[in-house]
């Protein structure tokens, strides 16, 4: 019963959005497909086909380099190149729109070295575009395709790169024939979860001007305030997003390749010498340069430039704040996972096993969405009791979910439940079934083998499920914009409020603090693909 209510608790927020589109004050279907849905529709494709694209390239070319070869570096460059992971995507499209400025220093350092008075002597991309955009975010997302592209080609065995090259086939040739299809299953994978946040950035989008369907439903939610057409639009979203989880279900369908051998590509790296081993090591600098090291040294920039105006009152209760939440979120869903896995795992219930399977779909809702979703149900609730207490207590009670901290996390709970589920749920498949069976029969029960047995041996796989959810709710920005209380920043708001004004210097900091707490995943994720290597 528990774990039908948390599928239903994770699935109202689309069920409020259907219920909304479906009976809305006015019928503006048809008035969105003659206006507005088209150019969503067009520009939201195209963003998504250029990130993936250049994702895949630059993810799985990167992958091959550092598995296959040896040459300098290789060793920081395997784990930094997932540090772009750490940057999120509105923090390096404020960084790079200050960088790409006509006052920032790309520009200035130009018209100083040419003599150029002013824009007309010289042409400048712009960055505020689509392409723009794609180049921007495809350097924050390509690491999910390097880590999945990386682990496949890990697991590949050097016995069938000897043997194609026995066979004559070239590097290149046996990457293509060989490698790749082999690897394609995790690749798509990775793909797939860029994808997925490509629909959920707004802050970035909406800073570049460029208008997907997740501005769309901001811009139609809050701007032309009309809450059935952000839902319509909302659910031409959810369209897209079952769309992908169909298309890498079919891709991944009899696509598992299974190797015999244990002898792994890894240890047996080509050793490349010369100029072309320092070619190597500049190919995998340069994501690590345009995802990571120029935005930093931007937000580094600014805090050395404004230090002495930083009011550390304000600064400290943003923290705190984003901390609170993160805190509680992360507890809650751990928690919340555990449950779960261990009713799955002892149980056979058919309609069990279909409600924990609707309760992982949460990280598939863009914030906004969520958002739009949440807004509704609770707004009801809190109508609901407010009608009870006032009718039999003559009490009025006020909001009590609406633009509350339990708002907030519930939409984290909703979206980072499947995070937390599957790492904990890694944990768990590496224990023996014997052990819970010879806990039974020394008389323990279902709970004491979960405490006392169970939960101390996947401890660590508890932590980096808590980690993961703290950092992501950390960072989160849609949702916590969108549903949190009147007059209360997190560190994620106070960035997005200051750079909407275009005066990212003024949030510098809090900026670089998200960025230096999403570094720690990054080591975790770094270390246990080790691990999993060895």
């Amino acid at each position: 019963m528990v774990a039908l209510f948390v599928a239903l608790v994770v699935a109202l927020p689309i069920i409020a959005i259907f219920y909304l589109a479906l009976t809305p004050e006015k019928n503006i279907w048809p008035h969105l497909i003659s206006t507005v849905l088209p150019g969503y529709i067009t520009t939201t494709l195209g963003l998504l086909f250029g990130v993936g694209l250049i994702s895949f390239i630059i993810g799985v070319g990167s992958a091959w380099i550092i598995t296959i070869y040896e040459f300098p570096f290789r060793s920081k460059l395997e784990w930094l190149l997932l540090i772009p992971l750490a940057m999120p995507t509105y923090i390096i499209a404020y960084s790079y729109g200050e960088l790409f400025d006509y006052s920032g220093p790309i520009q200035t350092y130009m018209r100083s070295i040419f003599n150029w008075n002013n824009s007309k002597d010289y042409w400048f991309p712009d960055l505020f575009t689509l392409g723009g955009a794609i180049f921007v975010i495809s350097f924050v997302l390509y690491p999910y395709v390097y880590l999945t592209a990386r682990a496949a080609f890990m697991r590949q065995t050097n016995s069938l790169i000897e043997a194609s090259s026995t066979l004559g086939c070239s590097m290149l040739k046996t990457f293509y024939k060989i490698a790749l299809p082999m690897a394609r299953p995790a690749i798509v994978v990775g793909i797939i979860l860029v994808l997925m946040e490509c629909l959920n950035e707004f802050a970035a989008l909406e800073y570049f001007g460029v208008n997907t369907l997740t501005v769309g439903v901001y811009v139609t939610w809050l701007q032309k305030n009309n809450l059935g057409g952000a839902s319509q639009i909302a659910i031409v979203m959810l369209l897209f997003i079952f769309s992908l989880i169909v298309l890498e279900r079919k891709l991944r369908k009899n696509r598992t390749f299974h190797q015999n051998s244990k002898n792994s590509l890894s240890p047996n790296r080509i050793n490349v010498i010369g100029y072309k081993a320092w070619i190597l090591s500049f190919v995998c600098f340069v994501p690590i340069l345009i995802g990571f090291i120029a935005p930093a040294f931007v937000l580094i920039k600014f805090v050395l430039m404004r230090y002495y105006e930083v009011d550390l009152n304000e600064y400290f209760h943003l923290v705190f704040n984003s901390i609170f939440l993160a805190s509680i979120a992360s507890m809650l869903t751990v928690f919340i996972g555990i449950y779960l896995i261990n009713s799955m795992n002892t149980s056979n219930n058919l309609l069990l096993k279909i409600s924990i399977s609707i309760s992982r779909i949460g990280y598939a809702l863009p914030g906004v969405v969520l958002a739009l979703g949440i807004m509704v149900p609770l707004i009801h609730f809190d109508r609901l009791i407010q009608n009870i207490f006032s009718s039999f207590m003559g009490i009025s009670l006020g909001l009590i979910f609406t633009g509350t901290f339990i708002a907030i996390i519930y939409a984290y709970i909703v979206r980072f439940l499947t995070i937390a589920y599957g790492t904990v749920e890694s944990g768990f498949s590496s224990l023996s079934p014997n052990m819970a069976m010879a806990s039974r029969t020394l008389g323990k029960s279902q709970i004491e083998t979960l405490l006392k047995i169970e939960l101390p041996i996947v401890r660590p796989a508890i932590i980096a499920a808590a980690l993961l959810v703290f950092v992501d709710s950390m960072k989160e920005l849609p949702a916590t914009l969108l549903l949190r209380p009147f007059n209360f920043d997190t560190l994620s708001t106070h960035v997005y409020t200051y750079a909407s004004l275009s005066a990212i210097e003024d949030a510098a900091l809090p900026a670089l603090t998200i960025v230096l707490t999403g570094i720690l995943p990054i080591i975790l994720l770094n270390r246990t693909l080790m691990l999993k290597n060895k």
